[in-house]
């Protein structure tokens, strides 16, 4: 369905049937880690929605937004073997009509991390996500913990805004050599896709040294830092912080998160692991 007004029209009734809407947003090109959440909404409602929306308020002019990877056709067919009940997929100009100007942002939390090397980044996130569940009305929503600040700062709008609506993380999906799933792993040459392997390796080396009594944060970033550029990849950030808050802690413990975003060519990939 592209149409918000029809969307809107089915989803009153659905609500108006009493059954619970579980709702799963996407930018498409679907693997199994989008897959995943679905099974999640399916569990835990009625009536799920998957919306496939490549955001463009998301990206900065010189990132990938006319490039990002697109295959409908396949979306559509993996989300009818997992009996999704409706997928939304609206036009830039249903979500952002020419006239727009309303944008939605967390402070503090948007300029941290990812934020602070892609500034309109979780502006462009929050304002499309907020604008969605106000489409499609969910009960729960779903969304990756490979994500995890994405997830933060979506829990801390849905609270401060009052919605109603249950936020669900669900787990990173890896492939068996580690590598977190992401759309974006396509762009990856031969040589970068089994470089990029390192990202899991240097988090579990950070988590068993933990386990071990390692606790220096500075220790443990160098650490990460050396075994990532060995392997060519170029940092964005290593960041060693307080899974709730994103505040930088001054000794690993149990409910660090530790998060990197790394370049492997022109490729950014995001991964991350919680003690």
């Amino acid at each position: 369905m592209r149409t918000l007004a029809k969307t809107k029209r089915l989803v009153k009734k659905v609500k108006a049937n009493g059954k619970t809407i579980g709702f799963v947003p996407t930018m498409g090109y679907l693997h199994e880690g989008h897959l995943s959440l679905v099974r999640i909404a399916r569990r835990k409602s009625q009536f799920v929605v998957v919306s496939i929306f490549v955001n463009p308020a998301q990206f900065s002019p010189h990132e990938d937004l006319a490039k990002y990877p697109r295959d409908m056709k396949r979306d559509v067919a993996l989300l009818r073997k997992e009996k999704v009940d409706l997928i939304f997929c609206p036009s830039v100009n249903e979500i952002y009509p020419p006239d727009y100007k309303t944008y939605v942002y967390v402070k503090k939390l948007n300029r941290l991390m990812c934020g602070a090397s892609r500034p309109r980044h979780f502006q462009g996130v929050t304002t499309v996500i907020l604008n969605l569940f106000n489409i499609v009305k969910p009960d729960i929503a779903v969304f990756g913990a490979k994500d995890y600040q994405q997830g933060v700062i979506i829990k801390c709008m849905t609270r401060n805004l009052n919605l109603d609506i249950k936020i669900i993380i669900g787990k990173i999906i890896r492939e068996k050599d580690g590598l977190a799933l992401s759309s974006r792993n396509i762009y990856l040459s031969p040589r970068q896709r089994k470089n990029a392997t390192i990202l899991y390796q240097a988090l579990r080396r950070i988590r068993y040294d933990f386990r071990q009594g390692f606790s220096d944060p500075r220790r443990a970033k160098t650490m990460m830092r050396q075994m990532i550029e060995k392997k060519n990849g170029r940092i964005n950030y290593i960041a060693v912080v307080n899974k709730n808050t994103l505040s930088p802690v001054k000794k690993l413990g149990a409910g660090t998160l530790i998060a990197l975003a790394v370049f492997f060519g022109k490729t950014r990939l995001i991964d991350n692991t919680i003690l």
